[in-house]
Order: C-alpha cells, then sequence, then structure tokens
C-alpha cells in the first residue's frame, strides 16, 4: 500500500504540468516551464531519497528508497529530453557546442551522466558490486544545485527557501555521516 501512495505521490506532479501545458495552456514558454518543473521536480525527489535515512526514526522508507530514487533518475530523464528533443530539436551538434559552452549545461551533464550509471547499477544483483560507488549521489546534487542556481537568472525568495533547505539537508546528511564513521567498531558489533 506504501508503494502504491508513494508512486502515486511522486507522479502528482507530472500529472500537474501535463494537466498545465494540455488542459489549461496557460503556460507562456512550455519548454522553459518544462525545464523548471523537471529539474525542480528531479532535485528534490533525489533530496527526498537520501534525506530518508535522516527520518527513518519517524517514518521508515529505507526499503522504498530505491524506487524513490528511480523518480528522481526519470524526471532528470525528461528534463535532458526537453534539452534534447523541444530545445536543441534532435541536434547533437547543438547539445554538445551548447555543453562545452554553458558551464552549468556541463554541470548538468555530468550529473545527469552520475545518475545514469546510478540507476543502471540499481538493481540488486549490479548494486551489490558498486555499492560504494552510489554515494555518487551527493557530488551528483552538489552539481545539481549549482546548475540550478546558475541557470536562473535571478533568484526569488522561492527559490532560495529551496537553496537554503537544500543547505541543510546537507549539512544533516554530513552530520549523519560523520557521527557515522566516528563511531568505534566495537561499540557497533
Amino acid at each position: 500500500m506504501k508503494r502504491i501512495l508513494l508512486f502515486i505521490i511522486i507522479l502528482l506532479p507530472l500529472g500537474f504540468s501535463l494537466y498545465e501545458l494540455f488542459i489549461l495552456q496557460n503556460v507562456k514558454d512550455p519548454i522553459k516551464y518544462i525545464y523548471t518543473f523537471t529539474g525542480v521536480s528531479a532535485t528534490v525527489i533525489l533530496f527526498a531519497s537520501i534525506s530518508i535515512s535522516l527520518i527513518k526514526k519517524w517514518i521508515n522508507l529505507l526499503k522504498y528508497r530505491r524506487m524513490i530514487g528511480l523518480f528522481g533518475f526519470f524526471y532528470a530523464f525528461l528534463h535532458f529530453l526537453n534539452f534534447y528533443i523541444l530545445d536543441a530539436e534532435l541536434d547533437f551538434s547543438f547539445v554538445v557546442k551548447e555543453t562545452l559552452d554553458k558551464p552549468f549545461i556541463y554541470l548538468g551533464m555530468l550529473a545527469f551522466f552520475i545518475l545514469i550509471f546510478m540507476a543502471s547499477t540499481s538493481t540488486k544483483t549490479l548494486f551489490r558490486k558498486y555499492n560504494k560507488y552510489h554515494k555518487l549521489v551527493y557530488f551528483a546534487l552538489i552539481l545539481i544545485t549549482i546548475h540550478f542556481v546558475m541557470a536562473q537568472k535571478s533568484l526569488t525568495i522561492v527559490q532560495l527557501i529551496y537553496i537554503l533547505l537544500i543547505l541543510f539537508i546537507s549539512y544533516f546528511k554530513l552530520l549523519q555521516q560523520i557521527i557515522k564513521n566516528n563511531i568505534p567498531n566495537n561499540i557497533t558489533r
């Protein structure tokens, strides 16, 4: 039941955006809207996936972390498809040129390739083999946050709150890792 509820909750933003784009048709710049929607959704969901261990005392969602992370990748993939299909119009040379010319796109692409690796190695068999590399999600989230900030021409109050929330989560994850690594082995046995 929890899995279905999470599935629905994570797909709600997509349903809402499709409703705005195709039913209400009140979006002035669809490409920019899709960039913003998919980018923010991917980032929020990926940060939620790493925050699960912070809230496990109150709500234990650890067994759903993989599913949540894969949904984060799904939204990041939609973000990339918007760039490649709608913005670049399937022009691979344009994608390469833009990626090399604009640092925020370069950082986003680097983060996206990390997410591709993580998504493709998230099966049970491959995860056992590549588990230690999945910590790259923290590096990807740093790159994504910088990508987000650089992509904005100016920051609004909502975006500043979003960045503060990211810093807040990052601080507590770092603190959790420091505490975890400083516990002597004889205490944890």
